[in-house]
């Protein structure tokens, strides 16, 4: 085997990984769901480097989430379910359909608002499509209103989008104050449950308070995700700073006490925030 820019290369490869016997014992005991989460990081490294503006890294991780893909599709040929070919073939049907504003014989653009209604229309079209497909023991019982909502979703995104879809409805605080106070009433059951020391309780009300902090996030008009992944980010950097100043100092984050560490981890903060303020005086003088 040798590399190729031919897509045809990688199946080529993801096939003989999959062979028996001559195949990768590792890729041979994969299913559908063991690697569900692989396809799931997969698509952070891509946002992470889209964040970080690395071209040569995102170019690396696109590369892993296409081998995700094609992962999938070998399985499911190996099942005779469908092939990668159907998988490109299905994906390019669709961006057809859904863009008849530019693949349509008649001519007229239309605006970019017009450009999400029709995409919506069709979304819906081509669900309810999926749906008369099923077989009748496959259709649910109950059609909600939340059952558009992919459930393969990350968690926070997931909540963010049942709250959109309930919100459509009337279901919905009006006040970012009256979520706020649903999260203190969150919290105080989190407290009740630690006096209770129930495991199963605390990861329940734990989750409840999550689902109420992504709502303020929502009534905030902020991505979740985003800003997780912010905070991330600033821990991080707090944390090495801590890690500087004990190496300046000549010892190790092992011999050092909490409080020194909280010190330093508060003397970090203070910095940044210092390079804040002089970031937005120098901004309000341009």
């Amino acid at each position: 085997m040798t590399p190729s820019r031919d897509i045809s290369r990688l199946i080529e490869i993801m096939a003989a990984l999959r062979t028996p016997v001559t195949g990768c014992p590792w890729d041979l005991e994969q299913d559908f769901a063991t690697i569900a989460p692989y396809t799931i990081e997969e698509a952070y490294e891509v946002v992470d480097a889209i964040t970080r503006g690395d071209l040569d890294d995102l170019r690396e991780e696109l590369g892993d989430l296409l081998l995700q893909v094609v992962f999938h599709a070998q399985m499911a040929s190996e099942q005779n379910a469908f092939a990668f070919g159907d998988v490109v073939e299905a994906i390019t049907r669709k961006m057809i359909r859904r863009h008849p504003h530019v693949f349509a014989d008649k001519n007229g653009n239309l605006a970019p608002h017009h450009v999400k209604e029709v995409w919506d229309r069709i979304k819906a079209e081509e669900k309810a499509e999926r749906a008369a497909r099923r077989p009748p023991e496959k259709t649910p019982a109950h059609k909600s209103l939340l059952s558009g909502v992919k459930a393969g979703q990350p968690a926070l995104t997931r909540a963010m989008e049942l709250q959109r879809k309930a919100s459509t409805v009337g279901f919905d605080w009006n006040d970012p104050r009256a979520v706020l106070q649903k999260i203190r009433e969150e919290a105080d059951e989190i407290e009740a449950a630690l006096d209770r020391n129930d495991k199963q309780e605390l990861a329940e009300e734990t989750g409840d308070l999550m689902f109420a902090l992504v709502n303020l996030a929502r009534h905030v008009d902020a991505d979740p995700e985003a800003a997780l992944r912010a905070t991330n980010a600033k821990f991080e950097r707090r944390f090495a700073f801590i890690e500087r100043a004990l190496e300046a100092q000549g010892r190790t984050l092992e011999q050092a006490s909490l409080a020194e560490m909280d010190a330093l981890w508060n003397a970090a903060k203070g910095e940044e925030q210092q390079l804040t303020t002089a970031e937005r005086t120098n901004q309000a003088r341009r």
